[in-house]
């Protein structure tokens, strides 16, 4: 960008005819500022170019930066995409850019507080009621009442392209809850330790200085100067196409990261709702759409947002980033009425145009479109998620006929846009450098009375060199952009400057975070208990196959019983037709492994597993991450594998559990021990004593013959963990006595049922109170299920009677209701469940 003042020739690039290229001139020379850089990449060469693209990969991985795709198959948990080649931006042109940018966001704001306020634009025909009244980001239950604070437009983010001639132009303005700048952070991020010293040679502008000045533009918000305002960052969840920016940018903004199910509006306040109580919020940075952020006064059926939100920001006691209502300035047919806008609110022209625009709510203007539909892009006034724009010049005669007679039927729904081929930029493919088709996302955050331009963006650049829609959801890389500094910058820091008195943070846990901490540990030991004992079936399998003896067979049947009674996959290898599936067990054993939409099998709880860890994983680690990331990996792996052998199914979990334990390790050698911890250990705990408890019932009730007893006995030890403990004890075949002093009553042993209750006694005893009450509930169930376990003994429990053994059924039957009571008395005191609040009225019934 910038002057075209060059140096030698683009080496191998062909930049494409009649467009404009960002490095090279339409002679093939490289544009000054690029030429540093071009210089290095070729000094690389093919061979550390690809190793450099290959470690992108492997960092974003590292990062678990994802972009959920929405309907493609394996969309969910989409890795993020980077190309290692910088968009390039010089420092004459963005001054220049900015200044525009700046401006526009103004004008926005300006045209935002008209409409929510006195309306002066559409009492004047500067803007057609039509276009605002009838697009539905425009809600009538924000208008400003008397003595109401007029909204501001506190983000602000423009999409530009550049024309063929060069010129820059704005196609988008997003307004509503503008996604990307967390990206364009994690991208800095990784190409600063991609290639450090071409990085820190070519001097960009950094970008904390804007993420320094947006949390102070946040706090200012808070309701009646409060001193340290508590701001949350709204999030629809874990299936929202950017949800790692969401998870980023509270780790990196030290925000909370809520679900609407975690506030409450009581009081006239809206309140976190954390495992130590009710926390007052002052500000929310919302990434939910507006008509889903309150369901009492906006969509009825949402389950996104907290009932008496709007009111509550009615009398100014929270702040919302951006307001509520702001989504009427993204219509593009506004686009067309800019320029006299900025004349009539500023007396200027508009210094960033937007691309040629013709709204059809107007007959001039809808005559031109029609005329021109063929050589026009064609996009709905009312932009949806998903909705792309139609290219008139792809349609048929039949389709464009089609087309005008929708847009004479609806006009006003309907904008004509002037059809442009973006530039193009260099962007890594095998090697080579290739020219792609890109667009620049800027942002922008209202400080005092201006706004900040956060220097660069995100680009992103198509999946293809012919790409015509350039997004993330069609195929899309996006890039860093560097804006280049004359020289280096001071290094900044979001951590405050001032010195302030030595003090730590308390911890605050929103209860559904705390939940997920809960199942992400209960998930992780299910997981591990059912490979543990798929693994044993799967050796006591290959034993009958061999011997082929009553004694061997008879265990195998006990065990894959106690399978399906410990993964509760009913009627399994019990019931109706289980004598055909206990003959043939492969293809059982291979849909309780592989089978995702079964639920209780290994590939649905590692499933569950995997999204409970998502939605904390900004808990953990780094390398916690990664290895939750490998087995996301082994989990496609256990699908793609559906059809192959259990032998090459065992190589994949054991891959799994082993990548558990090193979650397990990084958990316990990384997390601080608070409430976080706590609740990780509960679900840890819990869940083992009842899978314990399910597969002792499951596998030593029914009385058995020695020799039988004995393989079971070995084969319980062996998936509880514990056989080598036992051999080192015992030194002898295992009995029915010893393993279960081992396994129920042994405080020593880390895996025994009473060591288990010992350490539920203890987390939970560490937990807080609620409304200023010490909880009882939990802690009295635990004490009775030890005490039930302290007052037997293992000869009795041993001992087998006419019933079988029908003492040790009752006291697990007795320890597990406890366990399964204690863990509905926790989720009732600490996690969070979303109501579903509804209108008693449809508003919009009401209305007719």
């Amino acid at each position: 960008m910038g002057k075209p003042d060059t140096t030698p020739h683009c080496p191998r690039y062909d930049a494409p005819p009649g467009v404009f290229d960002e490095m090279c001139t339409a002679k093939g020379e490289v544009r000054a500022h690029w030429s540093y850089l071009i210089d290095s990449l070729e000094a690389m060469g093919p061979e550390v170019l690809n190793q450099r693209q290959r470690d992108t990969v492997r960092m974003l991985r590292s990062d678990g930066a994802t972009y959920n795709i929405y309907g493609a198959p394996g969309g969910m948990n989409h890795p993020w995409g980077l190309d290692p080649v910088p968009l390039l931006i010089s420092s004459s042109e963005w001054a220049g850019i900015e200044s525009g940018l700046a401006q526009r966001a103004e004008l926005l704001n300006l045209v935002l507080a008209d409409l929510y306020g006195p309306r002066t634009l559409i009492r004047s025909g500067l803007v057609p009621a039509d276009l605002v009244y009838t697009h539905p980001g425009f809600l009538r239950s924000c208008v400003a009442t008397a003595g109401m604070t007029p909204p501001r437009l506190i983000l602000y983010a423009a999409d530009m392209a550049r024309a063929p001639d060069g010129s820059l132009w704005v196609f988008n303005d997003r307004t509503q809850a503008p996604s990307g700048a967390g990206y364009a952070l994690e991208n800095r991020t990784v190409m600063s330790r991609l290639i450090p010293s071409l990085f820190r040679d070519s001097h960009p502008h950094r970008l904390a200085s804007f993420f320094r000045l947006l949390r102070q533009s946040l706090a200012d918000l808070a309701p009646e100067g409060r001193e340290n305002p508590r701001v949350v960052i709204m999030t629809p969840g874990p299936h929202n196409e950017t949800y790692f920016e969401h998870l980023y940018l509270a780790n990196y903004l030290n925000y909370t990261l809520i679900e609407g199910s975690y506030l409450t509006v009581r009081d006239g306040r809206v309140w976190l709702k954390s495992v130590g109580g009710l926390e007052p919020v002052d500000v929310i940075l919302r990434r939910v759409d507006d008509h889903f952020c309150d369901p009492l006064e906006l969509r009825p059926d949402s389950l996104l947002g907290v009932a008496g939100l709007l009111e509550v920001a009615r009398r100014g006691r929270v702040a919302i980033a951006n307001p509520l209502g702001s989504a009427v300035l993204e219509s593009p047919g506004l686009m067309a009425f800019l320029p006299r806008l900025a004349k009539h609110f500023l007396g200027q022209e508009l210094r960033l145009p937007s691309v040629a625009t013709w709204w059809c709510g107007q007959a001039v203007e809808r005559d031109y479109v029609l005329a021109n539909l063929h050589r026009l892009v064609l996009r709905s006034a009312h932009r949806h998620a998903g909705e792309h724009p139609v290219f008139g010049d792809s349609l048929s005669q039949a389709e464009l006929a089609s087309l005008r007679e929708r847009i004479r039927a609806r006009p006003h729904l309907y904008v004509g846009q002037e059809q442009h081929t973006p530039s193009t930029v260099p962007t890594l493919n095998n090697g080579k450098l290739e020219p792609r088709p890109a667009v620049l996302r800027s942002f922008l955050a209202a400080r005092q009375d201006t706004y900040v331009v956060m220097p660069g963006g995100l680009t992103r650049a198509g999946g293809r060199p012919d790409s015509r829609i350039v997004s993330n959801q069609t195929g899309a890389i996006s890039k860093d952009t560097w804006v280049l500094a004359s020289e280096p910058e001071q290094i900044e820091s979001l951590l405050p400057t001032d010195r302030i008195p030595f003090r730590a943070i308390e911890e605050s846990l929103p209860g559904t975070t705390a939940e997920n901490l809960y199942w992400v540990a209960r998930y992780m030991v299910r997981v591990e208990s059912i490979i543990r004992l798929i693994r044993n079936i799967h050796l006591r399998r290959n034993e009958v196959l061999q011997l082929d003896d009553p004694v061997t067979r008879t265990t195998l049947t006990i065990l894959l019983r106690g399978l399906t009674h410990l993964t509760r996959t009913y009627p399994g290898f019990t019931g109706a037709g289980s004598a055909e599936r206990l003959s043939k067990p492969l293809p059982e054993i291979l849909d309780l492994v592989t089978n995702k939409r079964r639920t209780g099998t290994l590939a649905a709880n590692l499933d569950a597993f995997l999204t409970a860890a998502y939605a904390v994983r900004d808990l953990v680690s780094s390398d916690a991450r990664r290895v939750i990331n490998e087995i996301g990996d082994e989990l496609s792996g256990l699908e793609d594998d559906s059809a192959h052998d259990l032998q090459h199914l065992q190589d994949v979990m054991d891959r799994i559990i082993t990548a558990l334990m090193a979650i397990t390790g990084a958990a316990g050698e990384s997390m601080s021990r608070e409430l976080g911890w706590l609740f990780l250990g509960l679900g840890r705990r819990i869940e083992r004593s009842l899978l314990l408890i399910s597969l002792v019932r499951a596998v030593l009730v029914e009385h058995e013959t020695p020799d039988i007893e004995a393989l079971v006995l070995e084969s319980l030890l062996s998936v509880e963990e514990s056989f080598a403990l036992y051999r080192r004890r015992y030194r002898d075949r295992p009995t029915t006595e010893a393993t279960l002093d081992l396994l129920l009553l042994d405080e020593t042993n880390a895996r025994s049922l009473a060591y288990q209750l010992r350490e539920l006694h203890r987390h939970i005893a560490a937990l807080p109170g609620q409304g200023g009450r010490p909880r009882k509930q939990e802690l009295r169930l635990i004490i009775e299920a030890s005490t039930l376990l302290s007052l037997t003994d293992a000869e009795t429990l041993g001992t087998a009677d006419g019933a079988g053994r029908s003492r040790l059924d009752l006291l697990l039957a007795s320890i597990g209701k406890s366990l399964y009571e204690a863990s509905d008395a926790l989720t009732e005191s600490y996690f969070t469940h979303a109501e579903v609040p509804y209108q008693l009225l449809d508003s919009e019934v009401e209305a007719r």
